[in-house]
């Protein structure tokens, strides 16, 4: 007689979630806590993982004041047991004062989200794994960091994905204070100094929260492929030593991979109700200039459906997303292009907001240049009336925007560089290939290269650029999307596991 062979239990650590799937449980609807892409990449992932079937569980800190008043009493029902074949209980909400009474994902005091990020921890080891007993552990960046070395030394095998490199270092003796008995698995942590022994570990050295999760996990991923071999290639000053030596190590016994993160399957030009008008692939000429009408309107600018806009959709970060090669070139590009009536719409926050400001007023380019504070709103709309979107980051780990604009039928002006590397191609209009226009020199000069390699796009005859965006269109809409990310991750959990995780 043939044994059943359960689904393997699969445990997602994050401390950010968009959404929950129905049917997950009572509390499901009310669970929203989102700082970033971590929390769509989380919600999609268990989302697809629920829908197949899979024995998924997730543990998030309960954030009391974002999930609603008494939501930590509510009780979980019982699943269709018979139907899914699945426990009953599958979210998990770890307890303590430290996130309570938050109002947002991280703290504006760094001290305080260590000690946010050791209560999350300190559950997770203590109570939600002794329960759920998985056979996987996946472990998403700093505040996930210290579980992958108890994973470890408990033989669980443990993913740790890498969204974002800040990191925060403790001592030792800090640690077990708040409550972890990190002397069972001191060992796989990584600290500044090399510890002769636990007593050194515990008393004069700092752990490394992020470098402890690469170092002890036993599969890590980064975002992208590119941004990947470009930290272990040495490409980037910011990113310190000891995690670059961690994730070559990693990289070289064959244990790190790359994953595309993927938009939230509400930037949709067919179904998005933010639009002036909707739009598909077919139908996307007339539905752009309708949509961007209706954006200058909005924002004062001159009212030509011909006009081509440029969507600037990242924060305004000098340090990471290139807006001073932007500030350097604004005036020269918009008088060049003046008589086509080119027009700059930011839809981002950032401290770089101020500068572009100045100059739209020192130039008086009022009705070509529209500086706005981020909304989510306007930023769907900014995607449906632009026809180009400016990224020319400095370095990418992932990026979405590359990947959001296309979908639109905005094509990417951008930095050869991380995620958008492995997500943008040149376009080649004789080859019917590509989805943007890239640079390589992080530069004035290589991003205003870039924008008349898009302005000769946008020149050709209606006919030839519209079937290109045509195809764009379409071939975006799908690779980029959940499907594929979640497939990527499964792949990676299968391979983890040497076995399958939906057992028909």
């Amino acid at each position: 007689m043939d044994t059943f062979l359960a689904n393997p239990t699969i445990l997602l650590v994050t401390p950010e979630v968009t959404y929950l799937p129905k049917g997950m449980g009572d509390i499901a609807d009310n669970l929203s806590a989102k700082a970033g892409g971590l929390a769509d990449v989380s919600a999609t992932l268990i989302s697809a993982l629920f829908e197949l079937g899979a024995d998924i569980h997730v543990a998030l800190p309960d954030y009391r004041c974002m999930f609603g008043a008494g939501i930590a009493s509510l009780q979980i029902k019982k699943l269709d047991a018979i139907r899914r074949n699945m426990p009953a209980e599958r979210i998990h909400l770890a307890e303590d004062r430290a996130f309570f009474y938050l109002n947002r994902v991280y703290s504006d005091y760094g001290n305080e989200n260590g000690k946010i990020a050791l209560a999350f921890q300190r559950e997770v080891i203590n109570n939600i794994i002794p329960r759920v007993q998985p056979d996987l552990i996946h472990c998403n960046d700093w505040m996930t960091g210290l579980i992958p070395a108890m994973a470890r030394q408990q033989e669980i095998p443990c993913l740790f994905t890498i969204h974002n490199i800040h990191t925060v270092q403790r001592p030792l003796h800090y640690i077990e204070d708040r409550g972890i008995d990190a002397a069972a698995f001191w060992q796989h942590l990584f600290y500044d100094g090399y510890p002769s022994g636990y007593g050194q570990a515990r008393d004069n050295n700092l752990v490394d929260f992020l470098v402890s999760g690469v170092f002890s996990a036993h599969f890590v991923n980064t975002v992208s492929k590119t941004f990947l071999t470009e930290i272990v290639s040495g490409q980037h000053e910011f990113v310190k030593e000891p995690l670059r030596r961690e994730l070559a190590a990693k990289y070289e016994a064959g244990c790190a991979a790359g994953i595309i993160n993927a938009p939230d399957p509400t930037f949709d030009p067919k179904s998005d109700r933010r639009l002036t008008r909707k739009y598909d692939a077919d139908t996307h000429v007339e539905g752009k200039r309708k949509n961007k009408r209706a954006l200058q309107s909005a924002l004062g600018l001159l009212e030509d459906e011909d006009a081509p806009i440029f969507l600037w959709p990242s924060r305004l970060d000098m340090v990471q997303k290139g807006c001073q090669l932007l500030a350097h070139i604004l005036y020269d590009v918009v008088s060049r292009y003046w008589d086509r009536h080119l027009q700059i719409v930011f839809v981002a926050d950032g401290e770089y907001k101020k500068y572009f400001r100045e100059i739209n007023w020192q130039h008086n380019l009022l009705e070509r240049v529209a500086i706005c504070d981020f909304d989510e709103s306007l930023s769907h709309r900014g995607y449906a009336a632009s026809d180009f979107v400016l990224m020319p980051s400095l370095f990418e780990p992932c990026g979405l925007p590359q990947m959001i604009g296309p979908i639109y039928g905005s094509l990417p002006v951008a930095r050869d560089t991380g995620g958008i590397h492995d997500t943008v191609v040149h376009m080649d209009v004789a080859g019917e290939t590509g989805n943007g226009f890239l640079f390589k020199t992080f530069d004035p000069n290589g991003l205003s290269w870039a924008i008349d390699q898009a302005m000769a796009f946008y020149n050709l005859p209606m006919d030839v650029k519209s079937r290109e965006i045509t195809r764009v269109m379409r071939q975006s809409k799908a690779a980029f999307n959940h499907s594929v990310t979640a497939r990527n991750y499964m792949d990676l959990y299968e391979k983890m596991l040497e076995r399958p995780l939906i057992n028909d």
